[in-house]
């Protein structure tokens, strides 16, 4: 008898911290969220989180406080992450290439990027655009290679993902352009850039361009999606141009630092899947900004991301691309 009540209460303890977790989960949250941003203010990434806040305030009844910490090939919100506390008060929001492509990109990085942050859900997958400043007077790709033989040392552009570097590469050795990349610093600076003329050409997320595109400021000429998007009908895909070179799509996700409980993830998760998927949303945050959405289970997203870093290191061996020191 007295071995069963030993037993009885060694199992009671044992499942104290799961009970408590759970209990935690089921009131989360009951303060702000803070979310790291790991892309500039104005970005896209940037501003459908605060899209995404506000739907997540109006379930969780506490404010979502974006903390943009942009630069370093996204690795500086990678560490911001990895370090926070795991309590579920903060989450993070990054491009899958500081994931995927980074570590074959740099001989050290400033975390394990196996085991650095947490999945929790893959967000959208983004439609990337080539666009130009209007003043450069091309309709075309073919027409934005001309113009950089005839005018050499003239252009330059900025592109946030390694995908679009290697393309830009390519074309210099193909095409004989010569047009060289400059730091991109976020979304919304490299449009002022672009539109400015300082740096006239820009190849990031088409919904950061859609403003400036309307306004018939800039010129998109080429998109990275398999199909033209409905948006842009009249814009050729990197296929058409005959492009078969090495590209993989970029994607955005959220994350949480290591060691937050499952039960927190999985609700979190679920609470943006439901508020991501609100037609409404999707009509204004997805569609209207040329994003796919995903919105898929932590261990899908994992998933995701494994398959994403095989096919990275593909792309980076046939480019024949060295590490960075």
């Amino acid at each position: 008898m007295r071995l069963r009540v030993c037993l009885s209460a060694l199992v009671a303890v044992s499942l104290l911290p799961v009970t408590m977790v759970a209990a935690e989960a089921q009131k989360f949250p009951t303060k702000p969220v803070r979310v790291i941003a790991s892309s500039g203010a104005g970005g896209l990434s940037d501003v459908f989180m605060r899209a995404l806040g506000e739907e997540l305030h109006k379930k969780w009844g506490q404010p979502i406080i974006v903390e943009n910490r942009p630069g370093g090939h996204f690795n500086i919100g990678v560490r911001a992450c990895s370090e926070a506390e795991p309590d579920g008060y903060t989450i993070c929001i990054m491009g899958s290439t500081a994931l995927t492509y980074n570590p074959y990109l740099f001989r050290k990085l400033p975390f394990d990027y196996k085991t650095a942050v947490v999945p929790v859900t893959n967000l959208f997958i983004i439609t990337q655009a080539l666009g130009v400043n209007a003043k450069l007077g091309v309709k075309t790709f073919d027409q934005l290679v001309d113009y950089a033989k005839k005018n050499p040392g003239k252009l330059s552009y900025i592109a946030p993902s390694t995908p679009q570097t290697l393309f830009m590469d390519n074309m210099n050795k193909q095409r004989g352009t010569d047009w060289v990349r400059v730091p991109f610093r976020g979304g919304g600076d490299t449009m002022g850039a672009v539109v400015a003329g300082s740096t006239p050409i820009a190849f990031l997320g088409l919904g950061n361009q859609l403003s400036f595109i309307d306004a018939k400021s800039v010129v998109p000429v080429l998109v990275d999606s398999e199909k033209r998007s409905p948006l842009l009908p009249d814009v050729q895909t990197i296929d058409e141009i005959g492009y078969d070179g090495p590209m993989t799509r970029g994607s955005f996700g959220l994350y949480a630092p290591p060691g937050t409980p499952k039960a927190i993830i999985d609700q979190i998760a679920a609470d943006v899947r439901a508020a991501a998927s609100k037609p409404e949303f999707v009509a204004k945050n997805y569609r209207a900004r040329a994003l796919e959405p995903v919105l898929d289970s932590p261990e899908e997203f994992a998933r995701f991301i494994e398959k994403d870093r095989i096919a990275a290191g593909r792309v980076i061996k046939d480019a024949g691309v060295k590490p960075y020191d």
